[in-house]
């Protein structure tokens, strides 16, 4: 048997926004409450996963990462020679 659901949740919301939450809900054939309810689990899934995503890398890589930060940047010679031609450019 499902446990059945005991607790209530309620908020406030301008007469618009009800009559097209109660609108869609009818278009897919749902209450309205059922109809809320997992429109906001849904968005509290996504919070939730977006903000305890946790990318794990191998430690060696992480600490090469770390050392590459601490050191001088040094820029690449494509890069100092397109720098070079875009101050002649703008200095012209």
């Amino acid at each position: 048997m499902a446990a059945r659901a005991s607790n209530r949740l309620e908020f406030r919301l301008r007469q618009e926004s009800r009559e097209r939450i109660e609108h869609a809900a009818k278009l897919v054939d749902e209450s309205t409450s059922d109809f809320v309810r997992t429109a906001a689990e849904h968005r509290a899934e996504e919070v939730l996963l977006e903000r305890d995503a946790v990318t794990l890398v191998p430690a060696a890589f992480f600490d090469q990462m770390i050392s590459a930060l601490d050191e001088k940047p040094q820029p690449s010679p494509a890069l100092a020679s397109a720098g070079d031609r875009a101050r002649r450019m703008v200095l012209r």
